[in-house]
């Protein structure tokens, strides 16, 4: 074996893992941070990487996730809801179970994740906001990570909303522990969360403008009120290159 092939295997070995060829393509992001015009100082400026999203999984899913997924869908459809009107897709990614819900069956699956006793998901640790430009129609994510006590379990439930109408209902009714999660997503994302009790900012001034974990927001160019100060957008910052 050549000195160059010993070496391009050791860089390969370093790389993570791609996902499965069977995901959907949003987005080929170029370089680092939004900067694209020359004002790069991270050492970034090069990269080329393809933003993929999982893809659904076929059945069997391997272990618990199928009895899960059984369960659930046996659950709903007691309650004369079709299992496919409600969930989107069953993506397992990571080793991960996650079931894509759609927004307005959301609450009912939630609740059905918590009370049915083949399922009991007591406890929600909270809900994260995502935001994916490319992913047209349906910019905005929500997670939930959901826990079970009482079989050990963890899986994922994930919604989506266009930025054009970003509502979804609030789940602190059924989980309590999202009150102030909801909040932070709001804050940071935009996510209306209809329903709950008091959706105002929770660290953002109230009348800021705008939400700036979106990857729209600027990262730069934004006055600094207590001091006046402004700090400058990444193609106005200092270049090493």
């Amino acid at each position: 074996m050549s000195d160059h092939t010993h070496g391009e295997e050791q860089n390969g070995n370093a790389v993570p893992a791609p996902r499965d060829t069977g995901g959907e393509v949003i987005r080929v992001r170029k370089g680092m941070f939004g900067a694209n015009n020359g004002g790069d100082t991270s050492g970034y400026g090069g990269l080329i990487r393809t933003v993929t999203l999982p893809g659904a999984a076929s059945r069997p899913y391997g272990g618990w996730f199928d009895e899960v997924a059984d369960e659930l869908e046996g659950a709903l459809e007691e309650q004369d809801l079709l299992p496919e009107n409600a969930i989107e897709k069953t993506v397992v990614d990571r080793d991960e179970l996650t079931f894509h819900i759609a927004r307005e069956h959301l609450v009912q699956v939630a609740r059905t994740l918590r009370d049915d006793p083949a399922l009991r998901f007591e406890l929600c640790t909270g809900v994260s906001g995502v935001h994916f430009p490319g992913d047209k129609g349906r910019e905005l994510h929500a997670v939930y990570h959901l826990r079970s006590l009482t079989h050990g379990r963890i899986i994922r439930l994930e919604v989506s909303a266009p930025d054009s109408d970003p509502h979804i209902p609030s789940l602190v009714a059924v989980y309590p522990t999202n009150d102030w999660h909801e909040r932070e997503a709001y804050d940071f994302f935009g996510l209306v969360f209809d329903g709950h009790p008091a959706l105002t900012r929770i660290m953002m001034p109230d009348d800021w403008q705008g939400f700036p974990q979106r990857k729209d927001y600027p990262l730069g160019g934004i006055a600094v009120e207590y001091k006046g100060a402004q700090i400058p957008a990444p193609d106005q910052r200092r270049s090493y290159s």
